[in-house]
């Protein structure tokens, strides 16, 4: 939410995504999930930016290997840096920007797209998570209008911790949209 009410061109584009295939007769729901591929590009963007565990579960090297051009020995513990991985300009076009366009009838992301980690040791949880998540973020754009408090932009700085929260928690307006009214009583 903080990206999107720093960006309301974007929110307002999600918002025309899920008039376009839901409407404003019943609310989103989660097989309207595949016909929303912006929401879920805004959801893979956000993961991208400020993924919810940026340095990814610590592996051990089972045998001696070269990772990245650098000589990792057997038993060495090896630590992936997905938040430096997903800001890496040799990988991503104007990598510190909000652009949820770049995924986009995206077909693969390669190894460069990593916020649940990758191949069989990835999160079990990485579907449900995009599914939540992107069913979350569709409900509240459908059901409500979102602005910032004041003039200036929302503040993103990450606070101390493995999880990175945010160092000021979110303060926003939402009012509950008008055409929407009808549903949310009934909730």
């Amino acid at each position: 939410m903080s990206l999107l009410l720093n960006h309301p061109n974007v929110l307002q584009k999600a918002r025309n995504e899920v008039e376009e295939h839901v409407g404003q007769e019943r609310l989103v729901q989660e097989t309207d999930l595949p016909n929303l591929p912006y929401i879920q590009s805004i959801v893979n963007e956000t993961l991208r930016l400020f993924p919810a565990a940026p340095l990814l579960v610590p592996h051990e090297s089972s045998e001696d290997c070269t990772i990245g051009g650098f000589e990792v020995a057997r038993g060495t513990i090896v630590l992936v840096n997905a938040w430096a991985i997903h800001r890496d300009p040799t990988l991503w076009e104007d990598p510190l920007s909000f652009k949820p366009e770049r995924f986009m009838n995206l077909r693969n992301t390669g190894y460069w797209y990593m916020p649940f980690g990758m191949g069989r040791r990835q999160c079990p949880g990485y579907g449900l998570a995009n599914r939540v998540v992107g069913l979350a973020l569709a409900s509240l754009i459908q059901c409500f209008e979102w602005e910032r408090v004041g003039e200036e932009l929302v503040g993103l700085s990450e606070g101390k911790g493995l999880t990175m929260p945010k160092d000021e928690p979110l303060v926003a307006m939402c009012k509950a949209r008008q055409e929407m009214s009808h549903l949310l009583m009934d909730l």
